[in-house]
C-alpha cells in the first residue's frame, strides 16, 4: 500500500487531527490580498487547494500585524477586519469542497518587510511608495543598499509576542485547525536564530540559548492559547558559513517539542544574500531527516519534490512523516490525482468532478461513481 496515501494523525492537546493522507500543500504567498484582508483571489484559490486531494491545505504565510507584511499585498490577521475577511472567504471555499483539515502559517517579516511583490521587482519600498519602517533583531539590512531596520526594544519583542497570540486565537475562533509559527526564509524569527542578523549584546543574542529564546517565548505564548496542532517551519540552514545550522535545527525543534510542539517543517536559506544553495531534486530532505531522527516530532519534508515515486520513497525510508509540496500544485491544481492513479491511491473530490477522470484512472475517487446518460 502507499505510504503517500495512507493516513497519518497529528498529535495535539484537543486530540489528533486525521489527515487523509501524507500530502501537504505548502503555504504559498500569493500578494493579493487589500490591507491585509482576504480578497476573491484566495476564495478561487482555497475552493482549488481543498478540491485538490491534498491531506491537508496550509494558508500562505499570514502576517500578525501590519508592520510584519512582507508586501502591502501580505494577508494578514491582526484586527477585526482581517480576521472577518479571511473568514468569510475560507468558509465559502470549504462549502465548495469535502472537508479537508487546514493550517494557517503565522508571521512577521522583520527586515524583509515593507517590499514589492515579486512580479514588482521585490526590492524595499519606501514611503513615497507606500513602504513603511522596518523592525528586525539588529539594525542590519538584508542588503547593504538598503535602509536599516529599527532593532527592537523589549516593548517592541512583548508587542510582537503578542500579536502572535491573538493572530493564533482568532485562527482557533474561526475553526483552523492547525498554526504554523513561520521561522524560516529569512523572516523575523528567522532573523533571531541566526547570527548573520543577530548581532545583539543583550539576553536575545549570542549563544544559541540567547538566540533562540525569542522564538521559544512566542511558542511558549502561542501554545498557552491555542489547543489545536501547533508546530513550526524552520530553515534547517542558512547556507553560509557561520549560520545558522542542521545541528542547532535539530535541538531548538527537540526543545520545542518538550514546549508542546506537535510537528517541525523543514526547509532552508532565505536570511542571507551570500547564500549559495546546492539545489537538486530532494535536496532539503536530508535536513528533514536530521531533525526527524533527533526531536521524534513528525516532520514535513518540502524542497523539489514533484514526482509521486519520489515522495513515496521518501517515506518509505523513513525520512519524513508527511511530504508538503508548493509550485507543483500552483502548476497542477490536480497534481494529487494523478499521484493517486500512480500510486494506487484515493482522494476525495467535490461531486461535479466525479465524472471527469480517464477510464484508466477510474479508482482514484473515493466516491460512489455515476454515469453520464
Amino acid at each position: 500500500m502507499s505510504l503517500l496515501f495512507s493516513d497519518y494523525q497529528l498529535p495535539s492537546p484537543n486530540g489528533p487531527l486525521n489527515l487523509a493522507n501524507r500530502i501537504v500543500i505548502a503555504p504559498m504567498c500569493q500578494y493579493s490580498a487589500d490591507q491585509g484582508k482576504a480578497t476573491d483571489w484566495h476564495l478561487a484559490q482555497w475552493t482549488s487547494y481543498l478540491n485538490s486531494g491534498a491531506g491537508l491545505v496550509m494558508l500562505e504565510a499570514t502576517a500578525v500585524n501590519e508592520e510584519g507584511r512582507i508586501t502591502p499585498g501580505c494577508l494578514g490577521l491582526w484586527n477585526d477586519a482581517t480576521a472577518e475577511a479571511l473568514q468569510d472567504k475560507l468558509d465559502r471555499a470549504r462549502k465548495l469542497a469535502p472537508h479537508v483539515p487546514v493550517a494557517i502559517q503565522l508571521g512577521h517579516a522583520g527586515r524583509k518587510a515593507s517590499s514589492a511583490s515579486p512580479w514588482h521587482g521585490g526590492q524595499l519600498l519606501d514611503a513615497a511608495h507606500a513602504g513603511w519602517q522596518a523592525v528586525a533583531p539588529s539594525a542590519l539590512p538584508h542588503l547593504a543598499t538598503e535602509i536599516p531596520p529599527t532593532e527592537l526594544d523589549a516593548a517592541g519583542l512583548e508587542k510582537i509576542q503578542n500579536a502572535f497570540v491573538k493572530s493564533a486565537e482568532r485562527a482557533h475562533a474561526m475553526g483552523i485547525e492547525m498554526v504554523e509559527l513561520h521561522a524560516a526564509h529569512g523572516y523575523l524569527l528567522h532573523q533571531f536564530l541566526s547570527p548573520i542578523s543577530n548581532k545583539r549584546t543583550d539576553a536575545y543574542g549570542g549563544t544559541f540559548e540567547n538566540r533562540t529564546r525569542f522564538i521559544r517565548e512566542v511558542f511558549a505564548a502561542v501554545r498557552a492559547k491555542f489547543n489545536g496542532v501547533l508546530g513550526i517551519r524552520l530553515s534547517a540552514t542558512d547556507w553560509v558559513e557561520g549560520g545558522w545550522n542542521p545541528e542547532e535545527t535539530a535541538e531548538l525543534s527537540l526543545r520545542l517539542k518538550d514546549a508542546g510542539a506537535n510537528f517541525v517543517h523543514i526547509s532552508s536559506g532565505g536570511v542571507a544574500s551570500q547564500q549559495k544553495i546546492a539545489l537538486g531534486p530532494e535536496y532539503q530532505v536530508p535536513f528533514a531527516k536530521t531533525v526527524k531522527d533527533k526531536s521524534g516530532l513528525p516532520t514535513i519534508a518540502v524542497g523539489l519534490i514533484t514526482q509521486a515515486q519520489q515522495a513515496e520513497a521518501i517515506l518509505q525510508r523513513g525520512d519524513a512523516n508527511l511530504i508538503a509540496f508548493a509550485r507543483a500544485f500552483l502548476y497542477n491544481p490536480r497534481w494529487a490525482w494523478q499521484a493517486a492513479a500512480e500510486l494506487g491511491g484515493v482522494v476525495q473530490a467535490s461531486e461535479q468532478y466525479w465524472r471527469c477522470l480517464p477510464r484508466e484512472a477510474q479508482a482514484v475517487f473515493g466516491n460512489v461513481k455515476v454515469g453520464m446518460r
